[in-house]
């Protein structure tokens, strides 16, 4: 089983390509034969773990793959670490704004994803797909998700060897004014990124070794 999700819209936004992107990928993947299950988090903090969690348990995938969107980047970004801090520059859809608080009390500084980030960068970029290795997830509802997914995995939740990991995607192309210069993606080639995403995962055991950091 595999597990993909997307966020709701937020930010006075009436759309979100994470989620666009996780439904239309599980309908590419179920075609391909594959047990696909997506849902779609509350872009809130807590209780989006908390939906997240039900889901884990319900499915007890084998991979798990959360989708955020990262309006103003231009690649689909695979995440390589999470870090244990929310710091909210805006309000979540409840009107939460943490700052500087833990995502898990006492938990530890940063986990790294389990995917494997550099085979399915190469994997993208073989696709024609623009692509980075991304070692920021940002301090908001995304990094808070990944944080707990990877943090959920560490402690038993979900099947034993279960992999997982964060993908930012762009905006969608329509989602953006004409002309205004902002990148984005089209929501067909996000949810075929997706897709190739879970296929390198399941096809490979170890990541390759591929220059992908950065300066600064």
């Amino acid at each position: 089983m595999i597990l993909l999700t997307g966020f709701e819209p937020f930010g006075g936004e009436t759309t979100n390509p994470s989620w666009t992107a996780a439904e239309a990928a599980s309908g590419i993947l179920q075609g391909e034969g594959h047990a696909v299950a997506a849902v779609e988090l509350p872009c809130v903090f807590g209780q989006s773990i908390a939906v997240l969690e039900d889901a884990l348990r319900r499915h007890n995938p084998e991979l798990v793959i959360c989708v955020g969107q990262a309006g103003g980047r231009p690649r689909i970004s695979l995440e390589r670490v999470a870090i244990n801090c929310d710091d909210a520059r805006i309000p979540d859809n409840a009107g939460n704004r943490p700052v500087d608080e833990e995502v898990v009390a006492g938990g530890p500084a940063a986990y790294f994803s389990s995917l494997p980030v550099k085979a399915a960068l190469e994997a993208l970029r073989t696709a024609g797909i623009p692509a980075e290795v991304s070692q920021t997830a940002g301090t908001y509802v995304c990094n808070h998700i990944f944080y707990a997914l990877m943090h959920s995995l560490s402690t038993g939740i979900g099947a034993p060897a279960t992999r997982g990991g964060f993908i930012h995607v762009p905006y969608e192309t329509r989602q953006v004014p004409q002309g205004s210069g902002t990148p984005s993606l089209p929501a067909p080639v996000m949810a075929e990124a997706l897709a190739v995403v879970v296929r390198t995962a399941l096809a490979t055991t170890s990541d390759v070794k591929l220059s992908a950091g950065t300066v600064h």
